[in-house]
């Protein structure tokens, strides 16, 4: 028997005996490989995007209050400009930000449905709920953004003068925390959606 044999039939014993375990650990392990394409298709799309004069369209919408120091509080907060000139990155950097999760969540789903929870239920009615999961996943994580992501931005474009590299790097932090916030918020709600 080899060695691959003996991990497949360890592997089921585990799925056997901790379902919601098992199903938990291929979802973590999913998700990390999502998480990787989001941080590799994020920047691509952000560079094309912020070429363009999109960059130069304020995209400011849902108000929700105000800041501490009296401004809007937009859940979706992209004013014109680029980042790194103190901009906000407009309605390019939105784009961005949505295609990219968008094509993760199309991957996520099938991935999640087909392979975590080997779910055959209605496919139909398990993408309806996944995309009305999404927007309100989608609009609570924004609104969190509010919080975390001019300070991130600022501390490394301005503050350790880090310039575009900085700029990564907060992409790549706000990112991060998108799909930490996201990961937790999912499993509960992926497997009520994707029945066996």
């Amino acid at each position: 028997m080899t060695i691959s044999v003996k991990l497949k039939d360890v592997w089921r014993g585990f799925q056997e005996n901790h379902p919601t375990f098992a199903e938990f650990i291929v979802f973590f392990v999913l998700s990390n490989l999502i998480t990787v394409l989001q941080l590799m298709l994020m920047p691509i799309l952000k560079g094309i995007f912020l070429k363009t004069a999109l960059a130069d369209v304020s995209f400011q919408i849902l108000q929700a209050g105000h800041n501490f120091d009296g401004s809007p509080y937009y859940i979706f907060d992209y004013p014109s400009g680029i980042l790194a000139e103190g901009g906000g990155g407009g309605l390019a950097y939105f784009l961005a930000v949505q295609l990219t999760l968008a094509v993760a969540q199309v991957i996520n789903f099938f991935a999640q449905r087909n392979v975590t929870f080997k779910s055959k239920g209605s496919i139909r009615r398990a993408a309806f709920w996944y995309v009305v999961a999404f927007f309100l996943i989608t609009i609570g994580a924004a609104a969190l953004q509010g919080l975390y992501k001019a300070p991130v931005y600022n501390l490394l474009i301005n503050t350790w003068n880090m310039g575009t590299a900085g700029e990564t790097l907060a992409d790549m932090i706000s990112m991060l925390i998108n799909c930490a916030v996201s990961f937790w918020v999912y499993f509960p709600i992926l497997k009520i959606i994707f029945k066996k």
